[in-house]
């Protein structure tokens, strides 16, 4: 049995047990646990989030460990440039200024080689003619008077700042000097309005610029001597990949349509898998565009010259694009509720994934050429026997509008005759219609890919199989001459 009393407004209990003796059960948790329980709760969340950001921290940088790398470069980078802050005879030699060469190697060290040149070079040449132009100013306005310097400071820095915010709009200039023109004009506003007070302005400008070729150097010599990442290296991946993913898409997205009715190989159920590869090379624009611009400032590197045709890469990433814009029209058509029947599909089927089958063989082919830098000598072949596929899917949707003429002919006899007549579903066949269109105009869309390809590998002076032929055979010749001798001896 138990009894209840209050106490200090606490409600207390107490048991009697079998012996006789009583026990006084403890209230509950008051308000300074309430709290413990809080902040131990509080921080449990906390290291559970804090080991999670580490868990996909680590995962990035086994899934990308250039941008470990990457790291560690910019940690020597301003490792090295720290000397001349902390080093006496280097600090003396720069002057206070040394700290701009750290506040270089901060804003100039990008993750590839191009993108590292290009700034350190926009923000060299910038500096200069920056400082250049400030001198010349600051020396005509201390020659024209008290009363007239300062407005002669005023006027030039409004001049040429608007005038340089104006460049920056320009596309063109843009897409390369942005930067240079941005450091132009806080350089060129720095130095000129410290100029008004700074007597040993030629000194202080002297050491800055010092400093940052200092700093712009070293990001230049270390991005290219550890590990370096090419811009160009990257972006020639990248157009590859989205070659092999727009192929895998173009037979795909046939097997994913003609996989309703059934009756697929194991080929085509495994590039239904990956027929959404198209996604991705829809997004590369912007991408592609960066890389060719930083590209074009890294010197000569593998298989890729100083002068090489950056540029090319572009238009063959935009004809990619165009030709998986009409996958993505494709797989509208698989997902549209009007459905062709499977009396029209086998009609169809065999020629569209013979269509298929033969322009993705086409776009891999191309996609070999760039990988390999070698012209194909199988290319037309390749190209004529697609055109033939086309010709012949072409011929089909003659036929079947034809069928289609004398089933609504069949209906019209059958209103005045009462007597059954076979039809063909005009929704379904407008479906059918349209995919075996859209096929069609992928096929129109590749033949400008092998356009592309094929100026690339003019521009770019690609080997031709023929002439690979011939010194490989040569020097099977030399060979075969050499042994014959060898034995001879």
């Amino acid at each position: 049995m138990a009894r209840q009393k209050e106490v200090f407004n606490a409600v207390e209990w107490k048991i009697r047990v079998a012996d006789g003796s009583s026990e006084t059960l403890v209230p509950e948790a008051g308000l300074a646990s309430r709290l413990w329980l809080g902040v131990k709760n509080m921080i449990g969340g906390l290291v559970l989030k804090v080991w999670r950001f580490l868990e996909k921290a680590w995962d990035l940088g086994v899934d990308d460990p250039r941008k470990v790398i990457h790291c560690l470069k910019v940690g020597i980078a301003l490792t090295v440039v720290s000397l001349f802050y902390y080093t006496r005879p280097l600090y003396e030699g720069v002057g206070g200024n040394s700290m701009w060469a750290i506040m270089t190697v901060v804003v100039v060290f990008e993750n590839t080689v191009g993108a590292t040149i290009a700034k350190c070079l926009n923000r060299v040449f910038g500096t200069l003619l920056a400082g250049f132009l400030a001198l010349g100013v600051h020396w005509i306005a201390s020659q024209s008077g008290e009363k007239l310097e300062p407005l002669i400071a005023g006027a030039s820095l409004f001049l040429l700042a608007s005038a340089a915010t104006f460049s920056r709009f320009i596309p063109t200039f843009k897409a390369r000097f942005d930067y240079g023109a941005l450091i132009f004009i806080l350089t060129f506003s720095l130095v000129t309005v410290s100029g008004y007070r700074v007597d040993k302005l030629f000194n202080m400008a002297h050491q800055r610029i010092s400093t940052i070729v200092i700093g712009t150097s070293l990001c230049i010599l270390v991005s290219m001597l550890i590990r370096p990442i090419w811009a160009g290296k990257d972006l020639y991946n990248l157009i590859i990949r989205n070659m092999d993913k727009l192929a895998n898409s173009i037979d795909g997205s046939v097997a994913e349509y003609f996989n309703r009715s059934g009756g697929l190989t194991d080929c085509e159920e495994e590039a239904q898998k990956v027929f959404l590869g198209y996604k991705c090379v829809l997004n590369t624009k912007a991408t592609e565009e960066s890389m060719a611009n930083f590209a074009r400032w890294e010197p000569a590197h593998g298989h890729f010259n100083f002068r090489h045709p950056w540029k090319q890469y572009l238009k063959v990433g935009a004809a990619v694009r165009r030709c998986a814009y009409c996958i993505e029209a494709l797989n509208a058509c698989i997902n549209s509720e009007n459905q062709a029947s499977e009396f029209i599909k086998k009609l169809l089927g065999n020629t569209c994934l013979r269509v298929s089958s033969n322009s993705s063989s086409v776009v891999k082919e191309l996609a070999k050429i760039i990988k390999t830098m070698k012209k194909s000598s199988t290319i037309d072949l390749l190209v004529e026997e697609m055109n033939a596929a086309v010709k012949e899917l072409k011929d089909d949707l003659k036929s079947l509008s034809l069928s289609e003429a004398g089933t609504s002919e069949n209906k019209r006899t059958e209103k005045i005759s009462s007597k059954p007549a076979a039809a063909i579903p005009l929704m379904g066949m407008i479906s059918m219609v349209s995919f075996a269109s859209f096929q069609i105009e992928i096929a129109s869309r590749i033949e400008s890919i092998v356009e592309a390809v094929e100026e690339l590998a003019n521009l770019a002076e690609f080997e031709h199989p023929e002439k690979n032929k011939q010194n490989q055979a040569n020097i099977k010749v030399a060979a075969n001459e050499q042994n014959d001798e060898e034995t001879k001896v």
